[in-house]
């Protein structure tokens, strides 16, 4: 993980801190970090890296540089934890990928830019998506996830309609709704961004450039 990727993270659970401050949440401060924060930097560095299926509680508390039983204070359990950590980066990105369609004057222009975020993501934060595919596979089976991923992705397709499909004449959209051409979108970004990880082809990342044409 780079240094810059592990502040963009320390920051974010900073914010997330703050939150559970204000909910009562016993929190002990750490070199200026809480333990809660070490221990979602901790989870995130070695689930993302490591994969859901491969790490314990012990193997992150080793990580974070604490003892077993305060993992279990904070979070319970490894699901749990996970659960947080997603929570976290979703509302991030979310964040992130609202404002930058926000900044652009045309459709044309708004999904060029929705695609140049995603393959930059893809390039400098692979981390991120292993961490979101191995959340997928998760969601399918844990009611526990599922209702957290049908969530990101309804509020994906939902900011991808808002700001793009909704400036465009019904005419332009070919027959199809607003909400149809989000979600095709959206599966194809994550569609092709599996591929990319899997198969480290150049070319693959061009093939998200190919969902321009929808505007052509």
């Amino acid at each position: 993980m780079t240094n810059s990727l592990k502040n963009i993270i320390i920051k974010t659970l900073i914010g997330r801190s703050t939150e559970l401050r204000g909910e009562g949440t016993l929190l002990t401060e750490t070199n200026g970090q809480t333990q809660s924060e070490k221990i979602l930097l901790a989870a995130y560095m070695c689930i993302s890296t490591r994969g859901y299926a491969t790490v314990s509680m012990r193997d992150i508390a080793d990580e974070a540089g604490v003892v077993l039983s305060q993992l279990n204070y904070y979070f319970k359990n490894k699901e749990g934890l996970f659960k947080e950590v997603v929570g976290i980066m979703i509302s991030k990105y979310l964040k992130e990928i609202e404002e930058s369609l926000k900044q652009k004057n045309s459709p044309q222009k708004k999904i060029e830019g929705l695609i140049n975020y995603f393959k930059n993501m893809l390039q400098l934060n692979p981390e991120l998506f292993k961490l979101l595919y191995d959340f997928t596979g998760l969601a399918i089976w844990s009611p526990v996830f599922s209702g957290l991923l049908s969530e990101l992705f309804k509020d994906l397709s939902g900011i991808i309609e808002k700001y793009i499909f909704n400036d465009l004449q019904i005419k332009d959209l070919k027959g199809y709704s607003a909400k149809t051409l989000s979600r095709l979108i959206l599966g194809s970004m994550f569609g092709t961004g599996i591929q990319v990880l899997l198969d480290q082809d150049e070319e693959l990342s061009e093939a998200l450039n190919a969902m321009q044409i929808i505007f052509e």
